[in-house]
């Protein structure tokens, strides 16, 4: 499989508008800008990551959401940029982090 980064892609960009929670060669998690919760993001364009970078994604995904939101699931749902894959962590019966939520 041959790994390429898209030049017009947001995700691609990775530009920090929001905190920054985990980094590697594989993947990074940051705050989602819209809803507020944490987002993994593959460092690669597209929509299909080999499943040991999706299991790695997925436990450190798992660990900061943990640790930010307690019980969490994972929202695969592509919405707003559905060619680029990512995954958001979201509170359990929730849909927007805590912070959205409290006003804050």
């Amino acid at each position: 499989m041959e790994f390429r980064k898209d030049d017009g892609c947001d995700l691609c960009e990775a530009a920090r508008l929001t905190e920054w929670f985990h980094e590697d060669e594989i993947c990074w998690i940051a705050e989602c800008e819209i809803c507020a919760v944490p987002m993994v993001v593959w460092r690669w364009h597209g929509t299909e990551p080999p499943e040991d970078h999706l299991e790695h994604m997925h436990v450190q995904l798992a660990r900061v959401a943990g640790e930010m939101l307690g019980e969490h699931y994972l929202d695969g749902h592509m919405r707003n940029i559905p060619d680029h894959w990512h995954t958001h962590a979201r509170p359990k019966g929730g849909f927007f982090g805590r912070r959205r939520l409290s006003g804050a």
